[in-house]
């Protein structure tokens, strides 16, 4: 059957994400994890933390395009200088970006109601302590409120 990826799914995802302990909430257009190819909508509101992390798997490139809101995209590298920030959103100049492997990133929600489609190779592995940056806290850890913080200082 085919998925309308129109207004409503959006709207309704980014409820689901602000309801979300999280603060995020994925579509998934990909049958299960073992899936070849990786497809999803992924709905994020401000204050959600994606740890910055990166993918070693010479097939693990991301590639990500904004819909609806404003992301903000952050490339560090392997110490934790950022090399490069983006705002990603749609109906502007930029609305996407492909991340190669073996760069770490994360992304901010920097509007209400953000939402970006999302595709990468699969199947899901779960990160490796290698792939999360050293630098940054777990999700969880009492200093990701500081950490956000600074982040969000970037695109101010």
């Amino acid at each position: 059957m085919i998925t309308p990826i129109n207004q409503q799914l959006l709207k309704k995802l980014s409820m689901e994400a602000i309801e979300s302990p999280r603060r995020r909430k994925n579509h998934n257009f990909h049958e299960n994890c073992e899936a070849q190819t990786h497809r999803l909508l992924n709905a994020i509101e401000p204050h959600s933390y994606v740890m910055p992390h990166k993918h070693n798997d010479p097939n693990k490139a991301e590639t990500i395009i904004c819909l609806s809101g404003q992301l903000g995209l952050i490339v560090f590298d392997s110490t934790g200088n950022v090399e490069q920030k983006l705002i990603l959103e749609a109906n502007t100049e930029t609305v996407g970006v492909n991340i190669p492997y073996g760069t770490f990133h994360t992304v901010l929600a920097l509007k209400n109601g953000t939402v970006f489609f999302e595709a990468k190779s699969g199947p899901f592995v779960p990160l490796e302590p290698e792939e999360r940056a050293p630098w940054a806290p777990v999700e969880g850890d009492e200093l990701v409120p500081s950490y956000l913080t600074t982040l969000y200082a970037m695109f101010n």
